[in-house]
């Protein structure tokens, strides 16, 4: 038998270039005519911006404060215009404590700061050292927080003023405060990086498991894979449009943390991209994993709200330290791609390109990737076989 006339193993590799790219296409006009993908894709991501960078700030400005002054002197007048003129505090005036106490307890004020009469004495070197009385509600212990440190920093800040001005010896050592990358403390400038990959979780896991498990439960999937296509080039062709997809959002999110919010960008483009594609590598193959295996929209939802929005929105760093957790969490916190991102994504923003801690980023998000793809793939065969 010539060469010729022995049959052939599998079809051509321009036959298998063509199928695959009628995937892709495929794929790509039920991206565009399901009005759900672009409402998850570009809505919900904006929606979730704006939240994450009007409606959610952790820091503490213009915080009401009841401000009680019990002896009117030019000393305690001079210490209390100090409190007025702070931009961390919103401030009652008051003479008696007792009339904010009930504005504590029902939280119309977070702290009560109180000068004593026998202030003005003690500063003049009458008495004792001189001390104010602050009063807060430790049942917020971070705001509890916050107004007792500005509140020092407020009267340390008038005490060397007063000093300078009085010519009093001042302290031998002097602290200057220096915050690199984010002078301002602007919650917002590591709040909405960090919201990037929260939206990118929901367009590459929820919106790809979603979208795989609808085509399962009508049918169109086992009708497809009675064709000649393969397993590995039918999640390929549903990988692209939807890694596209994701590209796409991150974009308008970036473009939006620029321009809206006023987010400074330090990196490059590249890494920006390049982190972005190594992230939504486990986020599409984890999607694909969870339709796979349930081949239920609402099931598959649910899944991948549970095992991937809550995680990286909690187990992440994005909102909460992950130091600051129990041992055991800490070590599931490794599995969180999302773990990944988010700090290379910050420091892509405000810090620049640190090429050492995003190669191992890359790495690890690339790892998780491979192995999701290679579990949805077997599960998909087994699932038609």
């Amino acid at each position: 038998m010539s060469a010729a006339d022995r049959p052939r193993s599998g079809p051509p590799p321009s036959g298998r270039a063509r199928r695959f790219a009628a995937l892709v296409r495929k794929e790509s006009y039920q991206i565009v005519r399901d009005p759900s993908s672009i409402l998850i894709a570009f809505v919900l991501p904006l929606v979730l911006l704006f939240i994450f960078g009007y409606g959610v700030s952790l820091d503490a400005v213009r915080t009401r404060v009841g401000l009680v002054v019990e002896a009117a002197t030019p000393v305690t007048q001079d210490l209390a215009a100090s409190f007025r003129a702070s931009r961390y505090f919103d401030v009652v005036p008051g003479r008696d404590r007792r009339q904010f106490e009930e504005d504590l307890v029902f939280g119309r004020v977070r702290g009560i700061v109180v000068i004593p009469a026998a202030f003005a004495g003690d500063e003049a070197g009458r008495g004792g050292v001189p001390q104010i009385q602050v009063i807060v509600d430790g049942s917020e212990p971070n705001t509890a927080s916050f107004v007792q440190n500005y509140a020092q920093g407020v009267v340390a800040t008038w005490a060397a003023q007063r000093g300078a001005e009085t010519a009093r010896p001042s302290s031998p050592i002097a602290v200057e405060q220096r915050f690199w990358f984010n002078p301002e403390l602007a919650s917002r400038n590591f709040l909405v990086p960090g919201s990037i990959a929260i939206v990118m979780t929901l367009v590459g896991t929820l919106l790809t498991s979603l979208v795989v498990a609808r085509e399962w439960e009508r049918g169109t999937m086992e009708a497809m894979m009675a064709t000649p296509v393969t397993a590995a080039e039918l999640l390929a062709g549903k990988i692209l449009p939807y890694f596209a997809l994701g590209l796409a959002a991150m974009t308008l999110c970036v473009l939006a943390a620029v321009f809206v919010f006023g987010v400074p960008f330090r990196g490059s483009i590249v890494a920006l991209y390049a982190l972005s594609a190594s992230f939504l590598m486990p986020a599409l193959g984890q999607g694909l994993l969870i339709s796979a295996a349930t081949k239920n929209q609402f099931l598959a939802s649910q899944l991948a709200l549970l095992s991937a929005f809550l995680p990286a929105f909690l187990l992440s760093g994005f909102l909460f330290e992950i130091g600051s957790m129990p041992r055991a969490i800490q070590l599931v916190t490794w599995i969180v791609p999302a773990r990944y991102l988010i700090p290379s994504l910050q420091s892509v923003f405000l810090a620049g390109d640190i090429w050492p801690m995003f190669l191992r980023a890359i790495g690890v998000m690339l790892a998780m990737g491979a192995l999701l793809f290679v579990l949805a793939a077997r599960s998909t065969a087994k699932r038609i076989a």
